[in-house]
């Protein structure tokens, strides 16, 4: 029998996103609260989201309502790095980033914790920004899963190709 295997990814659904972001611009014109703040969301480029506002509590509100449309859309918030608010003018600004895809240092750290921690027969190989995980038993690879979501590893995981 052919071992089992499957993906350690970490992407995230533009299109979830762009939900998620249409929805907090859509709130940020309707609520009360923002009324007149120049309260604004919105893409500047393929990974880059940027709120306005003029002051920074607003801004740091905005910011809340995206985060939780981000979460009720099922997007961990460790796939979102938010930067840190920045005059502009009379305008305070923030920049905040998509992060996809494992760097080689995670990468290194994950297959480190699966060799360390995880059952014998376990292997790891890492495939450009994923990590392909493989085993002869399938329920070896439920305790991988099970390991590699119970560590925080500072971004977010997904579990994929599962065969």
């Amino acid at each position: 029998m052919a071992d089992s295997s499957f993906d350690v990814v970490s992407k995230v659904d533009r299109q979830e996103v762009d939900n998620a972001l249409h929805q907090a611009a859509k709130e940020l014109t309707t609520r009360f609260d923002f009324r007149n703040t120049g309260a604004s969301i919105e893409w500047s480029g393929e990974e880059t989201i940027t709120l306005n506002a003029d002051t920074e509590e607003r801004l740091l509100a905005a910011l809340d309502v995206f985060k939780e449309k981000l979460i009720r859309r099922d997007i961990s918030l460790k796939a979102f790095d938010a930067g840190e608010p920045a005059q502009s003018g009379k305008i305070y600004k923030l920049s905040g980033t998509l992060v996809q895809g494992i760097s080689s240092e995670n990468a290194k750290k994950i297959t480190k914790k699966i060799r360390d921690e995880g059952p014998k027969g376990v292997k790891a190989q890492i495939q450009g920004e994923e990590l392909r995980v493989s085993s002869k038993k399938r329920d070896d690879l439920q305790g991988v899963i099970s390991l590699l979501k119970g560590e925080d590893f500072g971004i977010a995981l997904q579990f994929v190709n599962y065969r």
